[in-house]
């Protein structure tokens, strides 16, 4: 005698599996975002940080943000975690002159707390 499956068992399987992923699948994707947007949040302020101390070293403001990569105040220009590029950070002149006063991401859409990435 063979002993095996049914096919009804087999599809009894197959939809508690898929029960299971369509309960996990959408707090996994939540997770992720979640993440991003910490990394988000860090990277801006360990720029912003290394753009008051080069303020406070040499009084000015940076010319750009590869300047502080270039004078080691930064290793390296941080990567947007939303974007996935280092290259698309939108950076505020001062409200006297020029250079990098402050830093946004330029990442479209907005985090889950209901704030477009460029306000944060």
């Amino acid at each position: 005698m063979k002993r095996g499956f049914t096919l009804v068992e087999l599809l009894v399987v197959m939809a508690i599996i898929a029960t299971l992923l369509s309960i996990a699948a959408p707090r996994y994707f939540q997770h992720v975002q979640r993440s991003k947007e910490a990394v988000l949040r860090e990277n801006l302020a360990t720029v912003r940080d290394a753009i008051d101390q080069f303020h406070a070293d040499t009084n000015a403001w940076p010319g750009d943000l590869q300047s502080l990569a270039e004078k080691r105040y930064l290793r390296s220009v941080p990567v947007d975690p939303i974007t996935g590029q280092a290259d698309t950070w939108l950076t505020t002149p001062p409200p006297e002159g020029t250079g990098v006063y402050d830093i946004h991401s330029g990442a479209e859409g907005v985090g889950l707390d209901g704030v477009p990435f460029s306000e944060w």
